[in-house]
Order: C-alpha cells, then structure tokens, then sequence
C-alpha cells in the first residue's frame, strides 16, 4: 500500500528532496549518511556526530541547520563552557531594581553543539532536561523550547586529547549516532577541484529548503504511520535482546526502543508507505543502537547483526 499522493504530500517530498540535495552537495559521496541524518529529522530527534576531525561533522551540521531555516545558533564546546553559557542565566538590572533572564543558545530552533565531549560532564548534563523535554529550569522557573528543537552534536573519538565520554543518560537521548568516514578518492578529487578559486568559504545566504511548519506537518504524518502489532512485539524482542546480550552491559531503554520506532516509522514515510515493516526495524538498527550499546564501532555493527539474526522476523500484510 502506497501514500495517495495529494498536493501537500507532494510538496512535502519535494522538499525533502531540496534538503537532500543540499546536504549531499555538502557531503560529497556519502548519500547513505544524508538518508539516516533525514530520518533523525523526521522522527524529531537529536543527532549526534561522531568521527575523526576534518571529516565534514560541523560542514554536514551546519548545511542542515541552513536548509531548515527557523533560529540556528552554535555553541563551541570547551573545558570552560558553563551550563549558564547553555541554557541561560538570570542577571539583575541596577535600573529596575529586578534580575532579568538572559537566554542561551537553547532557545533556538537547531543547535549545533560543536565537539560536545570537550565540555565538562556538568555543562554536558545542562543539555539532559532541554533534549527530553524540550524546556530548561533556571533558577527553579520552567521555560519553554521551541517544538522544534534539535541538538545537533559532534564529537571527537573518546581517545582524542581533552575528551570527557558522554554518560549513558545523554547518550539515550540522541535519536542515532553517524560516522562519516573518510570520502572515496573521486570524491575528494572533485572536492578540491571546487575549492579552486575560493577565497571566503562561507555559504551565501539562500531560502531554506524547509520551513519550521512544514517540517513540523511532516513529523506529525511521521508519528501517525501504521505499526502493526506483530511489528511491535518485533521491537520489544530486540530489545529485550540486547539487555540479555553479554557484550552489552547497558541494555535499549524504553525511551530507546520509543525512538527506534519512530525512525522506523519515519523510513517507512520517506518511501511512500502508510505502514512499518521488518526491514524498516531493521534498517535503522545500527544508527539507533550504536549510541547505546557502549561498543566500539566493528564490535557495535557485529553484535547488533547478531540481535537481528536470532529474533524470527514476522510477516506483516499491507
């Protein structure tokens, strides 16, 4: 069973297509890394970045944050950030005799926290409340994200130099970790054949290829994909899986297994279907589990492989 196609839904393909197309024009020869970053978009989720540096994270972030449009603001991670620098603070003005909020970079649309895990674990964990539920508490007052907030973050391999790990409770709130991976060598031919005769390498101001309210319709549409029940008992196998695994010591979360369905819904989507599959379940089980199984990249791939292959895989109808 195919989406009926009607105006709107066209226009929202279509616009993903535009963003598709940045992003891949930003990214050179990585078009399956651009699929899994539109996923962790449709289903409203946080991204996390992590590689070697100079592989294109921040370059990927930002064309992201360019295509959506809304507010973007960056936060350079540092040893010295404080968790004020992040969610805002409280100052008192001398004139009105009154402490004034000042808001930080979290009240924003996108937020590109650029090399997270060189920022100290208290500052990391000024993040925790704002990623799950999208408001902050500062000075015991509640404020308010945007509906649209999205974390996108990078970080360098634990091993780097000045590095602190991200503890598991942030890590479960990022909806999937990305590698980059270093481009094929065509790839990097053409990438130094357009840096010929650049100067300033910044982007040129251009419209966004998806305003906040039509991402936000596309989300909507996202979460109303069909799951059938066997789907869904699918799911909770796997998950109860990888909490009985011995490699694994920290097992999926429900929070966990909540977005893996999500991004399986939002695969399902971007191919034209009103329901999830197996092999959407399937296909996004690395990106999803990789940021919480606490494994090394090879060993992550191997083990998530090995879940898949002894839980039966049900016939779902259209």
């Amino acid at each position: 069973m195919i989406r009926l196609a009607t105006p709107e839904t066209t226009q929202d393909f279509e616009a993903i297509d535009r963003l598709r197309g940045r992003l891949n024009a930003s990214l050179r020869g990585k078009p399956e890394v651009i699929e899994m970053v539109l996923l962790c978009l449709l289903a409203n989720g946080h991204l996390l970045l992590e590689d070697k540096p100079g592989l294109g994270k921040t370059t990927l972030a930002k064309a992201l944050a360019d295509g959506l449009g809304g507010r973007f603001a960056r936060c350079q991670c540092t040893p010295d950030l404080l968790p004020g620098d992040i969610t805002g603070f409280s100052i008192f003005n001398q004139k009105t005799q009154e402490f004034e909020f000042r808001e930080g970079p979290v009240f924003s649309d996108i937020l590109l926290a650029d090399e997270i895990n060189r920022a100290t674990p208290r500052t990391q964990s000024a993040l925790l409340e704002a990623m799950a539920e999208r408001q902050v508490t500062v000075d015991t007052r509640r404020y308010k994200l945007s509906h649209q907030f999205l974390v996108i973050a990078t970080q360098n391999p634990v091993d780097q130099h000045g590095t602190y790990p991200l503890p598991e409770a942030q890590l479960d709130r990022f909806c999937m970790k990305l590698s980059v991976g270093y481009p094929e060598p065509d790839d990097e031919v053409r990438m130094l054949q357009d840096a010929i005769g650049v100067v300033d390498s910044q982007r040129t101001a251009t419209a966004s290829a998806l305003s906040p309210e039509q991402l936000r319709r596309i989300q909507q549409s996202v979460a109303c994909t069909s799951v059938a029940e066997s789907v869904l008992r699918y799911l909770v196998q796997l998950a109860q899986e990888t909490r009985r695994h011995p490699s694994i010591s920290l097992g999926l979360s429900p929070r966990g297994l909540l977005i893996w369905q999500r991004v399986a819904q939002a695969r399902a989507w971007l191919a034209g279907r009103t329901f999830v599959t197996p092999d959407d379940v399937q296909d996004v089980a690395g990106p999803v589990l990789s940021v919480r199984i606490g494994l090394d990249p090879q060993e992550s791939a191997a083990v998530i492989q090995e879940i898949i292959d002894r839980v039966p895989v049900p016939e779902v109808g259209a």
